[in-house]
């Protein structure tokens, strides 16, 4: 098969490589979608990758070809997302079914071999079955959706938030603008923006929200309940903790771009005023229908939410690096960046 290959910091190749060859437990997938996430960028440029050689990207869907003598053969010619953490499932997060804290996780697309090639060996728990009219493409941005679905419920269920509470997202990637497409879907009437383009500003202003509830600079007076970092940076941290009314949440989303120190005025902020900073990574999922990744499928199949519309970018597999070029470079606009058939 063709497969983009790392094999050191910076070296990846688009080269013919033996088949997959699946374990018992696993599936066969024929990878029709694989969006390229912002971590996949550090993963190649600065080395982050766990193992090399190395087959990237863990946001895939496609159709099971075989499958290993223990998988049912209900999965043969399915069509399927992939939830790419794979859990050890003995420690004593996976005991309570919190795969997505698990100590001691396997990860497809970084710990090992992902859907950025023509076949993909997957777990059968880690499948989910897509109907008939969730497309391919739909169904490889399962995994950023099911995420910011996770940092959602964490906001929001957990602390009993009333759909007239003010919200405010920070940082307009692929996870901000997922964020509010799920508020707005759920019902939350007061949700506030924070981006600094004007194609963010579009993206946004078409998802729902209005004009004048975008800003690049805060300047309204309103007591915050709810703020979403999606950012990683400091600056967008502190901004969070200030805006913030006294009893109220960050949920922080997104993967810090450096070491991130609090002043002390800043600490004491959160002392006084008992501010709740939730972290999040990753999404819940179980195979039950109460998961993150069920939710994300119904609402999918509902027509609900539209996550295609963030697509910018379809390139074939072979064009991979040059995904991935644009991302680095920030040599033209995008958000997400998806190769396909």
């Amino acid at each position: 098969m063709k497969a983009w290959v790392l094999h050191q910091k910076s070296d990846i190749r688009y080269e013919e490589i033996a088949d997959p060859k699946i374990k018992e437990n696993e599936v066969l997938l024929e990878v029709k979608a694989c969006g390229i996430c912002g971590s996949d960028v550090p993963r190649v440029y600065r080395g982050d990758a766990h193992v090399y050689p190395l087959i990237i990207g863990h946001e895939f869907s496609g159709i099971v070809k075989s499958i290993g003598t223990k998988v049912s053969e209900k999965w043969i010619g399915k069509r399927v997302g992939v939830f790419p953490l794979i859990p050890c499932r003995k420690c004593k997060m996976c005991q309570t079914e919190k795969y997505e804290m698990c100590s001691n996780y396997n990860y497809l697309g970084s710990r090992s071999n992902g859907g950025f090639a023509q076949l993909a060996a997957v777990p059968e728990s880690n499948l989910i079955e897509l109907p008939d009219d969730v497309s391919y493409e739909n169904a490889a941005m399962l995994e950023p959706m099911a995420v910011a679905v996770y940092a959602i419920r964490k906001g929001t269920d957990e602390f009993k938030l009333v759909n007239s509470a003010n919200i405010v997202v920070c940082g307009l990637g692929t996870i901000g603008l997922l964020i509010v497409s799920f508020l707005l879907e759920a019902g939350y009437r007061n949700v506030y923006v924070i981006g600094n383009k004007t194609s963010q500003k579009n993206r946004v202003m078409e998802l729902g929200v209005a004009e004048d509830r975008y800003f690049e600079k805060w300047e309204k007076d309103i007591d915050v309940n709810l703020y979403f970092e999606c950012v990683g940076k400091k600056e967008s941290i502190l901004q969070g903790l200030e805006l913030l009314a006294p009893e109220g949440t960050m949920v922080t989303a997104g993967n810090p771009a450096s070491d991130i120190e609090f002043p002390q005025k800043v600490y004491w902020k959160i002392l006084r005023k008992q501010l709740r900073i939730l972290g999040t990574w990753n999404s819940r999922f179980t195979g039950k229908i109460d998961d993150d990744w069920h939710y994300v499928i119904k609402r999918l199949a509902e027509g609900n939410v539209q996550p295609d519309k963030l697509i910018t970018h379809r390139l074939k597999l072979e064009e991979l690096e040059k995904g991935l070029e644009i991302m680095r470079d920030k040599k033209e606009d995008y958000c997400k960046i998806m190769v396909c058939e």
